[in-house]
């Protein structure tokens, strides 16, 4: 692999930690856990995982040799920036335990483990990967891990390799996974520990304990810097108004740390449209009034951002998807086989009469898509439906309407944008590369003091990082029951936007004066080196929510 110029400078760069987690460390455990919601249900599914306390690791002066630990590690889901560095955290952290524990790295994902499909990750190959993007030191994947018989299989190789623990990085289901696997393997009684790791670049993994999930950071770092060089363009060019689609399907905290980065013109934020119960068309409106109180400046020209799920967050269409989900569930096989018309006709004849007055009523765009392939959870993939475009085009609609009756006089011309893939697999800011080292040296410690079903933890990030604070939180305790294809399962609950929350609070505090100037922000490109201001700076999110 040959190396960029960025890539050797960064190889050579530190990760900055946690005081806490070199040298001599002590465990400390807090107060019992319970689960979020549906503590019974929780409490009867994970029988030997429930309950848990909160542990912290704290400095102590007296190192204790241990035995060497052979350790798997699985990339699962989306890939996210910082990835790389979580699996030197962990390299480094057990060859500092001791020096002959090894580290194996199942490939492609958690069918790596299921199909025995490993390597063993040394310390050539990790130091080729250090402080990089990407998950292609072993790829990654979507199998889900709920069947006893992958399991087993699990358990087959980790037998044969002598491996103590696994470390599953990933989001909420592959965390819910993780969990469900510590469990099986506890009552089993067979000797395996299961440790997660909070990935997703969405930032809907947080709660208490968990800050951010990595690469959040980066993420929108990188967005930021290409919204800002449109909002540039825009207020170059004077001319178009830019539809920005941001990655984000069931939250929108990708947005509004681009907002707050930013500062466009219009900003939607899912969680406030389902909040004050707004239909497509108050949407709709809402933007076209700005678009219009622009145009009386005589500024034809602007940004939008939209969060992936949006369409899921207006209350009557998230109806509508619900039944729709639920009624595919039981239907799919017949359904599969039918042609786009048909299946919209099917579709039609089997919602209830208000649920099939809301899908006839969508655009010919939505309702297709609606009929199209589901994701492995049987939901709808809105990621697909190009919702920056239809909002576009709904709002000249309605400005050319307005138009014929004299009540705007504006020009309106519009590009399209969705950004994604850009951001997945950027090079680790600062603070991704120093967050997920250490979450990786955490992991270490966790399987190390003989816990299981716990995500490592890393807290108190807006201090210095020598300052923050170590340690692990039960699984079960973020969990709580959600229907998925059709039938209810435990898993991670979702971290919404807070609409009483500092970072929604100061958004809408502005929004208005940015809806009408050209407030814009132009953050340039992520800068790795230079002065701690500049270089180590955590997101607008974090520092609003302290």
């Amino acid at each position: 692999m040959k190396k960029s110029p960025l890539q050797i400078a960064r190889a050579a760069y530190q990760p900055k930690v946690p005081a806490s987690i070199f040298g001599g460390n002590k465990l400390v455990e807090g107060k019992a856990t319970e689960s979020v919601a549906d503590q019974a249900d929780i409490k009867k599914l994970f029988p030997n995982t429930y309950g848990l306390p909160i542990v912290t690791f704290e400095k102590s002066d007296t190192a204790v040799a241990a035995k060497a630990i052979n350790v798997g590690v699985i990339l699962s889901g989306g890939q996210a920036p910082g990835g790389h560095n979580v699996i030197s955290g962990i390299f480094d952290g057990i060859k500092a335990i001791n020096k002959d524990s090894k580290l194996y790295g199942f490939l492609g994902g958690p069918s790596g483990l299921v199909d025995h499909k490993y390597i063993e990750l040394t310390s050539d190959i990790i130091d080729e990967y250090r402080n990089t993007g990407g998950f292609d030191i072993i790829g990654s994947g979507r199998t889900k891990l709920e069947e006893e018989s992958q399991f087993d299989k699990g358990l087959e190789i980790c037998k044969k390799l002598n491996i103590n623990a696994i470390v599953i990085i990933g989001g909420d289901d592959s965390n819910t996974n993780a969990c469900v696997l510590a469990e099986y393997y506890l009552a089993k009684k067979t000797g395996i520990q299961v440790i997660g790791c909070p990935k997703t670049i969405d930032g809907d993994l947080k709660n208490e304990m968990i800050e951010t999930s990595f690469g959040f950071d980066t993420a929108t770092k990188v967005y930021s810097e290409v919204i800002g060089n449109i909002e540039r363009d825009a207020n170059s060019a004077k001319k178009y108004w830019h539809f920005i689609k941001l990655m984000g399907r069931s939250a929108s905290h990708v947005t509004l740390e681009c907002a707050l980065k930013t500062q466009p013109n219009i900003t939607l934020i899912g969680e406030e449209v389902e909040a004050k119960n707004q239909t497509l068309d108050d949407v709709v409106t809402y933007i076209a009034n700005a678009v219009k109180a622009r145009a009386d400046k005589g500024l034809n020209f602007g940004t939008v951002l939209v969060p992936e799920g949006l369409i899921e967050f207006i209350p009557a269409i998230k109806k509508l998807i619900q039944e729709l989900n639920d009624m595919l569930a039981a239907n799919q096989a017949e359904f599969d086989k039918k042609s786009v018309d048909d299946k919209i006709k099917f579709i039609i004849e089997h919602l209830s009469a208000e649920n099939a007055a809301i899908f006839q009523s969508l655009p010919a765009a939505v309702s297709k898509q609606l009929a199209l392939e589901r994701d492995p959870h049987g939901n709808v993939q809105v990621s697909l439906i190009e919702t920056e475009q239809l909002l576009a085009e709904m709002v000249a609609k309605k400005l050319a309407q307005w138009k014929k009756e004299g009540k705007y006089n504006g020009k309106f011309s519009t590009q399209h944008h969705f950004f994604g893939y850009e951001g997945r697999c950027a090079a680790p800011s600062n603070f991704d590369a120093d967050y997920c080292y250490s979450l990786g040296r955490v992991a270490a410690l966790l399987i190390n003091s003989g816990k299981t079903g716990y995500m490592s933890s890393v807290r108190n990030t807006t201090k210095p990082a020598s300052e923050w604070l170590a340690g692990g939180i039960p699984i079960t305790a973020m969990m709580n029951m959600e229907k998925r294809n059709g039938k209810m399962k435990p898993v991670i609950q979702k971290a919404l936007v807070k609409l009483d929350g500092g970072p929604f609070k100061f958004f809408a505090s502005k929004r208005d004066e940015w809806a009408i100037e050209t407030a814009y922000v132009y953050p340039g490109p992520i800068q790795y080196f230079g002065p701690t201001e500049v270089a180590d700076i955590t997101t607008e999110t974090i520092k609003l929510e302290h």
